[in-house]
């Protein structure tokens, strides 16, 4: 199932480069994300503070912590009643996540529900 979130994940860029964080920093507008979940995969969407604008947020699965950690930068997103700040990971297996502090230190956990979008408020 796609699911039209309101932000831009796109894994091309528009010459065929992969999208890095560098270089798709810009603000996003409503109705530019697809969230490509279902079955054992869901999303996340951090929803953190303006003074975070490009601060990269790191996540790893539980149990997983040393092997692999994802991160996605904070951006401005940009909707009808003004703009908000979130970090959004379109594709996350089911499961438990830690979410780490900017200094790397574990500051949360997070549960992944296959097919559901899970929405956070970074304090």
């Amino acid at each position: 199932m796609k699911i039209a979130a309101g932000w831009p994940v796109s894994p091309l860029s528009g010459y065929g480069d992969p999208v890095t964080e560098a270089n798709q920093l810009g603000p996003s507008y409503e109705g530019s994300v697809v969230l490509d979940i279902g079955g054992d995969i869901g999303a996340l969407i951090i929803m953190a503070p303006q003074s975070m604008h490009h601060a990269e947020i790191e996540l790893s699965r539980v149990g997983d912590e040393h092997a692999h950690r994802t991160h996605v930068a904070v951006r401005e997103r940009r909707g009808p009643s003004g703009s908000l700040y979130a970090a959004i990971y379109p594709q996350l297996h089911e499961g438990v996540y830690t979410v780490y502090d900017l200094d790397g230190e574990p500051h949360d956990t997070v549960s992944i529900t296959g097919g559901e979008v899970t929405q956070i408020d970074w304090p």
